[in-house]
């Protein structure tokens, strides 16, 4: 099933990254909009130590300990029930395999960028990240836990969710010089985990809509009807999630151009719109 801290820790990571994923790509192209190139991961600007790699810490720090609230907390080392696995924690175990993937993509970057052992160019750490994504679909895809009725389609919109990253993070490796790709995927990350904690305040907190509640382990709606208009105000929180983080690329985009921006992105939209009226 689930709960609300459950959904609100991996939201806090998702939504951490995705908007400094925004705002680095928006800053990196309004500085050199013509040397711009995809990136998986960006450093913090002005420093050189350990702070510069913070983002790949956050990733694998927040993966590791995630994990370890799965696998060792959540099923209290109970892993095994008469010589197999534990039926009651299959889920945990589930989640465990997720994170695990996400770790493993935070490591091999550090050590890509840190080391000499692992040298991979942006591309193949794009597509490492989009293995990462595709094991977090299939997991919330083909869950052990049944998902129904209202609860299952706040999981369906997730699993859209986790579609557009694994699509950005395979575009970032097709199209290294894509502004729009690199943008989508740090929207898309960011939805992601706004959707996170919109599932938590919904099924688990104080936005349970009229007619239905969390009884048990399952979200019960009385009617048909009260389940439908649940599924309209998913759809209606969808929209403003998305509208509010279009909302905030447009003013970070804004911000960026009046503080970074230089004197070639002008001219380059100055052309465009001449090719237009052309």
């Amino acid at each position: 099933m689930g709960s609300f801290k459950g959904h609100a820790l991996p939201g806090t990571l998702f939504l951490a990254v995705g908007l400094w994923h925004i705002w680095s790509a928006v800053v990196r192209y309004v500085s050199n909009p013509k040397s711009f190139r995809v990136q998986v991961w960006n450093p913090v600007p002005g420093f050189d130590g350990k702070l510069k790699y913070l983002e790949l810490y956050v990733i694998a720090i927040g993966a590791f300990i995630d994990m370890c609230i799965e696998l060792l907390y959540s099923t209290h080392l109970k892993f095994f029930v008469n010589g197999v696995l534990n039926p009651s924690h299959l889920n945990d175990f589930e989640h465990s395999g997720m994170l695990l993937m996400f770790l493993i993509f935070g490591v091999i970057t550090l050590l890509s960028e840190k080391t000499s052992f692992v040298p991979l160019p942006q591309g193949a750490l794009c597509l490492i990240a989009a293995a990462a994504f595709c094991a977090e679909y299939l997991l919330f895809y083909f869950h052990s836990t049944s998902h129904k009725g209202l609860e299952g389609y706040y999981h369906l919109l997730l699993v859209l969710l986790i579609a557009l990253c694994i699509l950005t993070a395979v575009g970032g490796a097709l199209f290294p010089t894509s502004f729009a790709v690199d943008l989508c995927s740090g929207i898309a990350i960011t939805l992601q985990g706004l959707w996170f904690y919109q599932t938590a305040l919904t099924l688990y907190g104080p936005m349970m809509p009229d007619g239905c509640q969390l009884k048990g382990n399952s979200i019960i709606c009385r009617s048909a009807d009260s389940e439908i208009r649940g599924e309209l105000l998913a759809n209606f929180q969808l929209f403003a999630l998305v509208l509010g983080v279009l909302v905030t690329v447009v003013g970070s985009y804004v911000f960026a151009v009046s503080r970074y921006g230089i004197s070639d992105l002008s001219s380059m939209h100055a052309v465009h719109q001449g090719l237009n009226q052309n």
